[in-house]
């Protein structure tokens, strides 16, 4: 039987003196913006409450505007001697109708505008607070 004898001096001694300074650092954690970037499932859960709540934001607003025009609406058809009142030649239910649903019409633009802001500003504070 023969019997190996090393081919020469074995690997060197290895120091270990502490971390390697120049090695790239991970971070511990993702950030929600990060997420965002990646397309992870944490991001897309992100993205799709924004837009849920933009959803029931603005079914909230076409049902309250859909019900205050049907109001006017079931009024006008409703009002004993509604058509027989004019006013400049207009008769009433083409006035209400016509002229003062605007006014419905821009206020309810303006409350879904305010709000959907207010959403998106409290996605990015979200996003930033979480960066941060």
């Amino acid at each position: 039987m023969s019997q190996a004898t090393p081919q020469g001096p074995g690997p060197g001694r290895v120091r270990v003196t502490g971390p390697r300074t120049r090695a790239i650092h991970s971070p511990g954690r993702f950030t929600v913006s990060r997420e965002l970037d990646e397309h992870s499932e944490v991001g897309e859960l992100f993205i799709r409450s924004l837009i849920r709540s933009q959803l029931r934001l603005a079914l909230v607003v076409a049902g309250g505007f859909g019900a205050i025009v049907l109001g006017v609406l079931l009024v006008v058809v409703l009002l004993p001697g509604g058509y027989g009142v004019a006013l400049w030649t207009v008769p009433l239910p083409w006035l209400l109708l016509g002229l003062g649903i605007y006014p419905v019409l821009l206020a309810c633009a303006g409350l879904y505008n305010r709000a959907a802001a207010r959403n998106e500003r409290k996605f990015r504070d979200l996003v930033s607070e979480s960066d941060g």
